[in-house]
């Protein structure tokens, strides 16, 4: 129980009351912790809290603010109540669920009861029949059925014992609700205040903001006053405005006249000076005409040439099929081939000419600039001084010194000059265009020899000299450059904004067309005036599928003074999102413009096109033909034609007949004649001189307007004088004046001003004098001498019936056999009675024609409606006869009206061209042949429309494994015209396919073809058939991945489809190989080009595209280019040598030429490669295509004859090689470089990086190879730029230096030598390797490091584990003790050296030692020789034994003993020999512990009373007795031998393992002086390693 007034949390107290998981489970008792809930209530309530509840009931209205304690006890109980709230309703749901639970606990109890019952009866009854089997079984179900009673029993009470104590706490919760009560009452009442005195809060803020709005309200007003006065004011200063305005208009109206009036008459002045230049240009027109006809005579010729090769071709391509279909091998397939390889001659071919056309071109700008430049040096006369040439006349020196052997027709310079300057005059212009003609001859001379002949005659002679630039006008250039620098730098700008486009992809599309689109799509000012400011917005909007960017790159250069845009970027714009971009036109000059504002997006360049067109007059008639019908004569009818202007510039204008003459002066006929003259041959004549084109064709629009009214007149004449083929030619009017006068005439309106925008209507009136036809000519003519001269003419009929059809002729246009159509003739009547009509068809047409009704009444002065049915039937060529033109398939049908009471009959024609609705499919039948599963085939069909209407049509009902394109097989057919749609075959299955195509027309008649093909499973599958490279520059390498798949893992069909070819038996399972077919001469490389593929397994294919010039192209690029270089230096002497390196020329050839070349190709190349089995099917082929674009490289290798491969060669290990490369930038920007990174533990390492390469510059490659072993390296180093990659393969093989030495063991010990004495000894090296090598000797003993080793703690202090010291005792004399030779030097491959060692000691000792190094090459170790020696006093030596003394000496030579007890001191020389019995097993007996001694005897030049060295040792039997054996106890050595004493023992019976044995003998040697050693023997037995 606590002490705080807060009830148990929510979790707790469900986790405290769990109800029943299962009715037969054992039911928990739920420890409800009810009574520390109650005593919280209680502390909550005591006589203070309640006393506080009272005050809230007592003085509810009086409320008071509470202090932070208060309102704590408050929420308290707050939460109190809804925890007992809550506790509530779970124990009444837990009640109700536990009485449940007894009264179903009730249920199975009673169930029980009577199970238990009739098992009792059945038992009875079992016993009684003697069935003991039965009554056993009962017995066990009896007894199941008691358990289970009991345990029902115990579950009862367990559950009335919990719903006993539930309902106890719920009696509990009611009581501490009830304790509760007046506080949910106080707490209630409270919250109703507190909504009272919130809604009295709101009306005083209502309050408050009514008193705002009034004062906003009066500000309001008071605002308006101010405004209405202002206004007031403003009106008065702008009716000043207005005055002062009138007054500045009137004195600028009376300057305006004056101006006027001189600009009239520099008008004139200008039109006699265009007459004179329109008459020159005529003669050059009919002299070009003359030209036109030759050309047009030898153009015939070519096409009948040109057929003639077409059929010879055909016949030769069916002969060549024949002889492939002979030969078994697949027709199509050559054919193909060889279409492709024609297309590709054809492409190179139109590449070879555009080059052509390309650098006429560049001749003629350069002859245009110059003819400019001497204009310009005419009008500024150059000084004396003289100047260096400039830039353009080196090139045009440079040109005309190539092309001066081939010049011909020489030609004085300054005549040239001249005649450049002045213009194009006839004579003249018939010398450019007949020039130009022949260079566009296809029959003229090679490229060079075209390039050889000068444009203009005698520019290239050897007497022209260029002009020099005086000082003064060097630096005169004109704004922006020259128009070649322009371009240069336009396509310069375009390159590199071509890098700035990405390829957008999303989900695997790529967006391609127009990323934004611009509304509107036309940008057009119309009409506008000088000096005012027009502006207009357009709204880009994103139609790319994802975020793009939009920036303003500006407009053309001759609208920039004159437009200028204002745009924000946006940004990021999603698809979809538009921008705003605001364009200002300020036009400062009268003419019309034309341009585009371009933009550039992230994934390319779009423009807005522009458009600014002068006020002008365009001026039309609705109408050309008034036809006034028939009419009786004496009445009168008037029509309407109305006159438009859409211009935005007004006119005066004049209705006339046509056979009044207007009056017209001379430079208007001859500039309607030379627009007449230009406007018929424009096309060849720009061809011809397109350097005069812009400067002779301005203001042709208006004449060719003329032109064309004028055509249109005469093809109207032309109609008539067919109608009327008896009468006479006229030129103006069919009738005399005097009929036009009173016939048809003129209404009020004949002339006036026609102002911008605006429509006159002029009345023509009919008044029918005599029947017949009647028809007039009227023309109308207008002050603004651009605006040509309109046409019209006016027909009528006078009659005199009173019946009559206002269509004399019905055109029912194009009709198609099978269809019906109708229309409806109309007939009047003027007569005041009603007439019946009868309506006749001719005999011929009454199975196709129909009119109804046949007989009819029109009443009196009405009309009277009859329909037409038109169903022509095939049979119509022959049933209507006469009436029908089987070759124009024209049918003229007449019709007649007979009219009741009249002889003479009304009679109307029906005017029809019958064609039919047949849709041809040609072939008759497709054969696709054999096709894989996972390809597709395609073949051409062609659709042929013989009807002369267009039809919709479309492929229907199409197989699932077929597709005709273009747009799915649906479109129009226009007449007469042939469509080519592809086939695509791509099966399914393998298996024989043979189905139709059916090919719908709009009127649902059904067209078919029929298809066979068979469908191949192959026993391989490629993981991709089609394989697009990047651009890949020259040189460089694009590698792909593809996967050889054989996925036949079983023979049952049901798991997957087996591999077979259409119906045939299907392919066994196993293995099978491939093998790649590689065109010829393909840079393609495919690794592994053949191999095995087993089942379930794949392989994998690394294809590699590396494209290279060809040498051949070099070679042929580069021989002009020497001989010209020749030539140059043999006619000018003063130039510079040029270069001389032949393989730097080849690459300055393609630069030139692939900058073009490669650049400009849109359209990649495309490769097939085919994958086929070892033992080849023709139907098992799979094929994989290859897209492979070429681009010119940016970056070159000049060095090294432009090759990418460099080997260094054989290396030895440890040493350096290094190259030096040289690259340059062949594109027109400058580079940043990136470089690959290179193996950092490789051999390869370049020495220097540089970060730009400048357009035209040169950078070389320091490159070295290192090899830190023997091997066979290989790198690349990839030398990245914005524009391409360049890879430089490195090769090299680092060779270990192979040397073998003689001495085996690395230890080469020189023995026992006399001090004072010396002995030598020789070894071998052998070099095995390919390369010489040099070595050197070093001893460590000589070596300048060994001086700080000596400073550290000696050897013998350290453990044997740790000495690493090899150079022992030296000499006292501060000579070395070991000698070598040579020290250094060279040994060749294959070749051995000897070296001797001589060993010099000047003292003895036993611990002389050295180690000599074999160092190749100054830096390797080769080998670690360690040299040993000894050195004694005397000839004889002992060896062996445990060492008793440091291996190091002392620097001072101390004596221990006197040198008269020197030979006392030497017999006591001690000897250790110890020697360690090994025993594992007891029983069984282990080996004698044996150790040896080496008396030796030393070869010596002194002078010696004895040549031999005798030995013995004392005391052998008592070492016998102790088990040691010696063999042999005594002997002698000759000098420079060695005899061996060998020592064994065997622990005799009596020996103790616990204490070792030590006993001693004495070894005496007697040379030529005696020496004595004691040695001692230490021996134990060990019985464990």
């Amino acid at each position: 129980m606590g002490d705080d007034g807060s009830l148990l949390p929510e979790d707790q107290l469900l986790a405290d009351a769990l109800p029943l998981e299962d009715e037969r489970d054992e039911l928990e008792d739920p420890e409800f912790d009810i009574k520390c809930l109650l005593q919280e209530a209680e502390d909550d309530v005591d006589p203070g809290h309640s006393s506080s509840v009272k005050e809230l009931d007592t003085d509810a209205d009086k409320l008071k603010k509470k202090t932070a304690e208060d309102r704590m006890q408050a929420f308290h109980l707050r939460q109190n109540l809804s925890a007992l709230d809550k506790m509530h309703e779970e124990q009444e749901l837990f009640i109700e669920k536990m009485r449940g639970e007894l009264r179903a606990c009730r249920q199975r109890r009673d169930l029980i009861h009577k199970q238990q019952e009739a098992v009792a009866a059945e038992i009875a009854t079992e016993e009684e029949a003697g069935n003991m089997a039965t009554v056993g079984r009962l017995q066990a179900v009896s007894r199941r059925l008691f358990a289970e009673l009991e345990n029902e029993r115990d579950l009862q009470s367990r559950t009335e014992a919990v719903l006993k104590e539930s309902e106890n706490t719920m009696w509990h919760i009611e009581i501490q609700e009830g304790r509760l009560e007046a506080f949910r009452t106080a707490d209630r009442e409270e919250v109703e205040a507190t909504g009272r005195r919130l809604q009295v809060r709101a009306a005083e803020q209502l309050c408050r903001e009514q008193e705002a709005l009034g004062k906003v309200e009066r500000n309001r007003l008071l605002r308006i006053r101010k405004s209405l006065h202002t206004q007031k004011e403003l009106g008065l200063r702008h009716q000043k405005l207005l005055e002062d305005a009138r007054k500045n208009h009137k004195v600028a109206v009376w300057f305006l006249k004056a101006s006027l009036g001189r600009i009239r008459e520099q008008e004139k002045k200008e039109e006699m000076e265009c007459h004179e230049y329109m008459r020159r240009r005529m003669d050059a027109v009919v002299a070009l005409k003359g030209s036109i006809s030759a050309n047009r005579d030898t153009l015939r010729k070519f096409q009948a040439w040109d057929r003639a090769k077409a059929e010879l071709a055909e016949q030769r391509v069916q002969a060549e099929k024949k002889a492939i279909l002979a030969q078994g091998r697949d027709a199509f397939r050559h054919l193909v081939h060889q279409r492709r390889h024609q297309e590709l001659e054809a492409q190179k071919r139109a590449f070879e000419e555009e080059q052509k056309l390309r650098k006429q071109e560049i001749v003629s700008r350069i002859l245009k600039e110059e003819a400019e430049e001497e204009k310009r040096k005419k009008q500024h006369p150059p000084t004396s001084a003289r100047h260096r040439p400039t830039l353009r006349d080196k090139t045009w020196n440079y040109i005309s010194d190539f092309c001066k052997e081939k010049t011909t027709v020489p030609t004085n310079t300054s005549t040239l000059d001249y005649e450049a300057a002045a213009g194009p005059g006839p004579s003249r212009l018939l010398q450019v265009v007949s020039s130009e003609l022949i260079q566009g001859d296809p029959g003229a001379s090679s490229e060079e020899e075209t390039l050889a002949e000068p444009e203009i005659s005698g520019l290239w002679n050897e007497d022209y000299k260029p002009y020099q630039v005086p000082k003064e006008d060097v630096d005169r250039k004109p704004v922006g450059g020259t128009k070649m620098d322009k371009d240069i730098l336009e396509r310069t700008v375009e390159r590199l904004r071509s890098r700035v486009v990405h390829k957008q992809v999303v989900w695997g599309r790529e967006f391609q067309g127009r990323p934004f689109n611009s509304k509107p799509e036309l940008l057009h000012f119309q009409d506008f005036d000088i000096g005012k400011v027009y502006k207009k917005k357009i709204t880009l909007v994103n139609t790319t599928y994802t975020i793009n960017y939009c920036k303003l790159v500006g407009v053309e250069g001759h609208l920039r003074d004159f437009i200028h845009v204002d745009f924000d970027p946006p940004g990021p714009l999603s698809a979809g999102m538009s921008c705003e971009v605001l364009v200002t036109f300020k036009p400062m000059i009268n003419k019309d413009l034309e341009g585009n504002i371009s933009f550039l997006a992230q994934t390319g360049e779009f423009s807005v096109p522009l458009k600014c067109s002068t006020k002008k007059c365009s001026l039309s008639l609705d109408k050309e033909l008034i036809d006034f019908g028939s009419y009786v004569v004496g009445e009168t009818t008037s029509r309407t034609i109305t006159l438009t202007n859409v211009g935005g510039l007004g006119t005066t204008f004049k209705f006339l007949p046509a056979s009044e003459p207007c009056e017209m002066d001379d430079s208007q006929s001859a500039l309607k004649l030379s627009s007449l003259l230009t406007y018929e041959d424009k096309s060849l004549y720009d061809k011809a001189a397109t350097s005069f084109s812009e400067q002779q064709l301005e203001g042709t629009e208006s004449s060719q307007a003329d032109m064309q009214s004028r055509k249109e007149l005469e093809k109207l004449d032309k109609e008539q004088e067919e109608e009327q083929p008896a009468e006479p030619e006229r030129l103006t009017t069919v009738i005399p004046p005097s009929e036009e006068q009173t016939e048809i005439t003129l209404g009020e309106v004949t002339e006036g001003e026609i102002g911008p925008f605006s429509s006159i209507k002029v009345p023509i009136i009919f008044t029918p004098v005599v029947p017949g036809d009647v028809q007039a000519r009227f023309k109308v003519t207008f002050k603004n001498p651009q605006c040509p001269t309109l046409h019209f003419r006016v027909v009528g009929v006078a009659i005199d019936v009173p019946v009559w059809v206002p269509k004399p002729s019905v055109d029912l246009k194009i009709c198609m056999y099978d269809r019906l159509y109708q229309d409806s003739v109309l007939v009047h009547t003027r007569s005041k009675a009603a007439l019946r009509l009868k309506f006749e068809v001719c005999k011929e047409l009454r199975a196709h024609l129909e009119l109804l009704p046949e007989t009819g009444y029109i009443q009196a002065q009405s009309s009277y409606s009859v329909q037409l049915k038109f169903l022509p039937r095939h049979s119509l060529p022959e049933d209507a006869g006469r009436y029908f033109d089987k070759e124009t398939r024209v049918l003229e049908a007449p019709m007649t009206i007979w009219v009741a009471d009249q002889n003479k009959p009304v009679g109307f024609t029906v005017h029809a061209i019958v064609t039919t609705s047949d849709l041809e499919l040609s072939p008759s039948e497709v054969d696709f042949g054999y096709c894989t599963i996972y390809e597709a085939i395609r073949t051409e069909i062609s659709l042929h429309n013989h009807s002369l209407l267009p039809q919709e049509f479309g492929f229907v009902r199409l197989p699932k494994f077929v597709d005709v394109q273009p747009n799915d097989g649906f479109g129009t057919i226009l007449p007469l015209e042939t469509l080519q749609f592809c086939v695509i075959f791509q099966p399914t299955e393998a298996k024989e396919h043979r189905f139709q195509l059916t090919c719908k027309s709009e009127i649902n008649r059904c067209f078919k073809l029929s298809c066979r093909a068979v469908g191949v499973h192959p026993p391989l599958e490629l993981s991709h058939y089609q394989i697009k490279f990047a651009a890949t520059a020259l040189y460089d390498t694009s590698v792909a991945t593809v996967y050889v798949i054989n996925s036949h893992l079983s023979m049952s069909s049901r798991n997957h489809s087996k591999p077979r070819i259409g119906s045939e038996d299907a392919s066994p399972m196993g293995p099978t190989s491939f093998e790649f077919l590689l065109p010829p001469d393909s840079p393609i490389t495919i690794s592994p080009s053949v191999g095995t593929v087993w089942p379930g397994k794949r392989c994998l294919v690394q294809v590699a595209f590396r494209p290279v010039l060809p040498e051949k192209l070099i070679r042929q690029e580069a021989l002009p280019l020497l001989n010209k270089e020749m030539e140059t230096k043999s006619f000018r002497k003063d130039m510079a040598p040029q270069r001389k390196d032949r393989h730097r020329l080849s690459f300055s050839v393609l630069r030139a030429q692939n900058r073009d070349k490669l650049f400009k190709v849109s359209v990649p190349h495309v490769l097939e490669m085919r994958k086929r089995e070892l033992k080849p099917s023709p139907h098992n082929t799979l094929y994989l295509e290859l897209w492979c674009p070429t681009v010119a490289p940016s970056v070159v290798v000049t060095s090294h004859k432009g090759k990418t491969i460099f080997n260094f060669g054989d290396v030895a290990v440890g040493h350096r090689s290094i190259k030096k490369i040289s690259i340059q930038n062949v594109s027109p920007e400058d580079l940043a470089l990136d470089f690959s990174l290179l193996n950092p533990n490789g051999p390869f390492v370049l020495l220097n990086h540089s970060s730009l390469l400048r357009a035209g510059g040169t950078q070389v490659l320091v490159l070295s190879f290192s090899p830190h072993e023997s091997i066979l390296a290989q790198e690349t180093l990839d030398i990245i730029t914005k524009r391409g990659t360049l890879t430089l393969t490195l090769l090299g093989t680092g060779v270990a230096s192979m040397i073998t030495c003689s001495i085996e063991g690395s230890v080469l010990n020189m023995g026992y030598v006399i001090a004072g004495e010396s002995v030598s000894s020789g070894f071998k090296l052998q070099n095995n390797s390919l390369l010489p090598i040099k070595f050197s000797m070093h001893l460590d003993s000589l070596s300048s490091t060994r001086g700080r080793g000596q400073q550290q703690l000696p050897q013998f202090l350290s453990s044997p584990s740790q000495r690493t010291e090899v150079v022992g005792t030296q000499n006292l004399n501060g000579q070395s003790v070991f000698g070598v030779a040579p020290i250094k030097g060279v040994m060749d491959p294959g070749k051995a050296q000897d070296f001797t060692v001589t060993f010099s000691p000047d003292h003895e000792s036993l611990y002389f030692s050295d180690r000599l190094q074999v160092v190749l090459f100054e830096k390797k170790i080769s080998h670690q020789i360690l040299l040993k020696g000894a050195a004694c006093q005397h000839m004889m030596f002992v060896e062996g034994g445990d060492p008793l003394d440091v291996p190091v000496e002392s620097l001072t030579a101390i004596p221990v003993f006197d040198p008269r007890h020197r030979e006392e001191a030497e017999e006591l020389r001690p000897i250790l020999v110890t020697l360690d019995y090994i025993q594992f097993d007891t029983d069984t007996p282990a080996p004698p512990a044996t150790r040896e001694l080496q008396v030796g005897c030393i070869r010596t030049t002194q002078p010696s009373p004895k040549k031999t060295v005798e030995f013995s040792i004392d005391s052998v039997a008592s070492l016998q007795h102790k088990g040691f054996s010696i063999e042999p106890s005594r002997g002698s050595v000759e000098r420079g031998q060695t005899k061996t004493i060998s020592i064994s023992w065997v622990p005799p019976t009596d020996f103790d393992p616990d204490h070792p044995l030590m006993v001693s003998a004495l070894l005496q040697l007697r040379g030529d002086v005696k020496e004595t050693y004691k040695v001692i023997f230490v021996a134990q037995v060990l019985t464990g390693p």
